[in-house]
């Protein structure tokens, strides 16, 4: 595989996600919630650190930049529509821009919805997707700042890549969001055997993630809903959900 990604836990139930361009050696972390196991991962993998890849500007995705940067060095790399309330860009990014690391390149995908800001990194030969509070293993972000119709399009763009694509979200929410998954759809028999596949992975003290767009595509009722009126009345139900 050209690109290794790697989960780190931080914080209570984030996650950064370590890569490595396995050509070159290169090395980037997205999301640095927490800056004591983002360097505790870096030195592992060797010190090196090239690029700091943020996809929106929560402090739980962003606090240990500083930390990590002074540290290590690495080019900060976050959205353009959201400098202004991110740590201080190398490189201010646009849609469909691109991103490389050693000989690995990534597309910069807009994701708003959770907030107007968010973006996504699509790393096609690694077959990685970096899509922080956007996209979850069963489930979607909160809708924050944007709009269901947002929430929609951004879910759309990433629901089209190709289904062995992993997906390298920012939180542990695997477990919470199939309870109310299943409360959507209690027939769905590819649902129900992801909920045991994360009982069994969170039982054993290993991430749920990441999983994959197929697996997203035939079990998560947000990428199921069909429209935005559907995926509207399913947000609402999970943020009321307990």
């Amino acid at each position: 595989m050209p690109l290794s990604v790697t989960p780190v836990p931080c914080l209570s139930d984030n996650y950064i996600w370590l890569l490595q361009d396995q050509a070159t050696g290169a090395v980037a972390i997205c999301d640095p919630g927490e800056a004591g196991p983002a360097i505790a991962a870096v030195e592992r993998l060797g010190r090196r650190l090239d690029l700091i890849l943020l996809t929106h500007h929560h402090g739980d995705h962003i606090a240990g930049v500083g930390e990590v940067q002074a540290k290590f060095g690495g080019r900060i790399v976050g959205a353009a529509a959201d400098a202004h309330r991110l740590p201080k860009l190398d490189q201010a990014v646009r849609e469909g821009e691109a991103v490389t690391l050693g000989e690995s390149r990534a597309r910069v995908i807009d994701t708003p919805g959770h907030t107007v800001g968010h973006i996504a990194f699509h790393f096609a030969e690694g077959g990685v997707l970096l899509c922080g509070d956007t996209l979850f293993s069963l489930g979607c972000g909160r809708l924050l700042e944007g709009n269901a119709a947002q929430m929609f399009d951004s879910l759309a763009k990433l629901v089209a890549l190709p289904e062995d694509t992993l997906v390298c979200c920012g939180h542990e929410y695997t477990e919470s969001n199939a309870r109310f998954a299943l409360t959507v759809e209690p027939g769905n028999a590819a649902l129900r055997a992801r909920v045991e596949e994360a009982r069994a992975q969170r039982a054993a003290g290993k991430p749920t993630v990441p999983t994959t767009i197929g697996q997203e595509r035939a079990a998560n009722p947000f990428l199921r809903a069909g429209d935005v009126a559907r995926l509207a009345a399913i947000r609402s139900a999970k943020d009321s959900f307990r």
